[in-house]
């Protein structure tokens, strides 16, 4: 995790080709371009959630899901405001010591619970036969609150206290200028476990779906009937679960390896670290874009949110058969062959 922040000098994009003002306005612009629509679906996928009742794991790990979209998306207006041209450095001290962070651990949170909607997957349709600790619905409501705490006191916390520096006369980035000595040894510390988190969800969601796909090409050589045409689509949707991992989160993670080298050590507004920033500037805001497109992961992989949904906005009675499609992902028994 690290932090989004502007420098006290003022950093001249023109002479690296581009246009300083134009990004200024157009960076902010991105999330209050996208917080409507982000608070909509959230609040309306978030009630869909509690009037369902949690009977699989996938429901567990997807409403834990909605409640870190929610917490991301409420730190829209903070973060584009606070990097809007003339913000006040109170906003931006807020933005820095709690916005973010609040930000960055719904972001986390997202990360392993993706990881673990994977994990489910894999094991109701690669090992729909066995059972294992993760499949006890007990256990899977344990584990992202066990997450949600662990995060919350070893990333949340620490770096909320060790903010609390006045950023004025100083080089560096404000969100770094406003940490203390121990501070910023802890932004490392959580820079390297963020990495941790993701990389390995990666490597996993890698040899889930890997397994997923052959599995799915074996029972599609076996059998020819409709009924399991029909069963292959629905595990065929899992991937859209890898398809949402790959563009929000991946781009971002892959430029903050060298943007995090230069971000404390390098205090020069060079060509190249600024293209780095608006790099890493942009890639992040596709993770925040992920809010959006997780709603499709609800929609298209639980048959009891969808039906919920038709329901709710009285579309079944426009789309009376949409509602009884069978195979679905949500349940255990949908994923045997």
């Amino acid at each position: 995790m690290f932090f989004n922040g502007t420098t006290n000098a003022n950093e001249s994009f023109s002479g690296c080709g581009i246009k300083e003002k134009v990004w200024n306005l157009a960076h902010p612009s991105l999330y209050f371009t996208i917080f409507p629509p982000a608070l909509l679906l959230n609040l309306g996928v978030a009630w869909i959630c509690l009037h369902i009742q949690t009977k699989s794991t996938f429901m567990v790990y997807l409403k834990h899901l909605v409640a870190a979209d929610l917490l991301m998306t409420l730190t829209f207006p903070v973060r584009g405001a606070s990097e809007l041209p003339g913000a006040s450095p109170v906003l931006h001290a807020f933005a820095c010591r709690f916005s973010s962070v609040f930000f960055y651990l719904g972001v986390n949170m997202s990360v392993i619970l993706m990881g673990l909607i994977s994990l489910d997957r894999y094991l109701k349709i690669v090992r729909s036969g066995g059972s294992v600790m993760c499949q006890n619905l007990i256990f899977s409501n344990i584990l992202p609150v066990f997450f949600w705490i662990v995060l919350f006191s070893s990333t949340t916390i620490p770096v909320i206290i060790t903010s609390n520096q006045d950023p004025t006369n100083k080089t560096v980035e404000f969100c770094i200028a406003m940490k203390t000595q121990l501070g910023l040894s802890w932004h490392k510390a959580v820079i390297t476990v963020a990495k941790v988190i993701f990389w390995t969800v990666c490597i996993m969601n890698i040899f889930c779906y890997t397994c997923i796909a052959k599995t799915v090409l074996e029972s599609y050589q076996r059998s020819r009937g409709n009924n399991d045409m029909r069963k292959r689509k629905a595990k065929l949707r899992v991937f859209l679960i890898l398809l949402v991992f790959i563009i929000c989160y991946l781009p971002y993670h892959c430029i903050r390896i060298p943007y995090t080298k230069r971000q404390v050590k390098d205090n020069d507004n060079n060509c190249y670290k600024l293209s780095l920033k608006i790099g890493k500037d942009f890639t992040l805001w596709l993770s925040a874009l992920n809010v959006c497109l997780d709603p499709l992961i609800y929609f298209f992989l639980c048959k009891a949110f969808r039906e919920k949904f038709w329901d709710t906005f009285t579309l079944t009675k426009l789309f009376p058969s949409f509602g009884k499609k069978n195979n679905d992902a949500c349940h255990s028994t949908d994923t045997t062959f």
